[in-house]
């Protein structure tokens, strides 16, 4: 009998003791990951008035969200023909719901050149840049670039977003809670220099959305141009300086000739008077 009890009292403080363990590392494991919990709802003591809720952590929802990426690329190469080259160019784009944004041709003594500048669909970036490859008669250069902006894309968005909850409180105690001038005056200022904020957030969203969405690939093409010698030039031969020197003769003659046509009332007059002089010299002699 007193075996059993024995027995019974061991195994009474072999459970009381299971259990004493078992509750102290629950409540140590729910002391390890609290204030993992607290940060991740944002329950932490920094978020205590309206303005601190703009600098809440958007770790999580980064890890959460699509990955936002910037991609772009440049490529010069030498072709045969640079306005084929940019008219097939042209129709890829076009076939995969790109255009071309800008375009400059130069051409002097010895190359054509093309530079312009294609918009894209990220979706077609890759295919594209293949397919206008394939033009080339040699790549010069070829380079790819990507940037990751999925956590400032995100934090820009929940920051926008807190900004317009934080506009509609104002709002709200503009409507209902505002008595005196003094607050008036004050709940209007916070309301203007948030919707300024969230116009330049939402301005901002718009540039790198379109970003994103559309790549951008600068193109350079150009064609070496076949170098034409220039004859030389040894002087004008011997008959030709004859027949220079007959024409400027003849052109000379020709001045004289419109001259004098031009000044026969006066040659007439002069020649009239020389005479008169004459016969009047000639009248005292006798």
């Amino acid at each position: 009998m007193k075996t059993q009890t024995s027995i019974l009292k061991v195994l009474f403080l072999f459970i009381v003791s299971s259990l004493f363990y078992i509750s102290c590392s629950r409540e140590n494991e729910f002391n390890d990951f609290a204030p993992v919990e607290l940060e991740r709802t944002g329950e932490t003591e920094m978020f205590k008035s309206v303005g601190a809720n703009e600098k809440e952590s958007t770790i999580s929802k980064t890890a959460q969200s699509t990955i936002k990426i910037i991609k772009n690329a440049t490529l010069r190469m030498e072709v045969d023909d640079v306005v084929y080259a940019t008219r097939v160019a042209r129709d890829y784009a076009q076939r995969y719901e790109g255009y071309i944004s800008d375009e400059r041709m130069t051409t002097n003594t010895y190359r054509k050149e093309n530079r312009f500048t294609i918009r894209i669909p990220q979706t077609h970036f890759d295919t594209l840049l293949d397919s206008i490859s394939t033009l080339s008669k040699t790549i010069e250069t070829k380079n790819i670039t990507t940037v990751d902006v999925t956590e400032e894309y995100i934090d820009i968005q929940s920051r926008l977003q807190t900004k317009k909850e934080v506009k509609e409180r104002y709002e709200s105690i503009l409507r209902s809670k505002a008595k005196t001038v003094e607050e008036v005056l004050q709940a209007e200022e916070k309301i203007r220099t948030l919707q300024e904020e969230i116009e330049s957030a939402e301005g901002r969203l718009r540039y790198m959305s379109n970003k994103i969405s559309y790549s951008t690939i600068q193109i350079d093409v150009y064609q070496e141009l076949p170098v034409i010698e220039e004859p030389i030039d040894k002087g004008p031969s011997f008959l030709t300086e004859i027949k220079e020197s007959l024409q400027i003769g003849l052109s000379v003659l020709k001045v004289l000739v419109l001259i004098l046509f031009r000044i026969w009332p006066i040659l007439i007059i002069g020649t009239g008077i020389l005479i008169y002089y004459r016969k009047r010299k000639s009248k005292r002699l006798k």
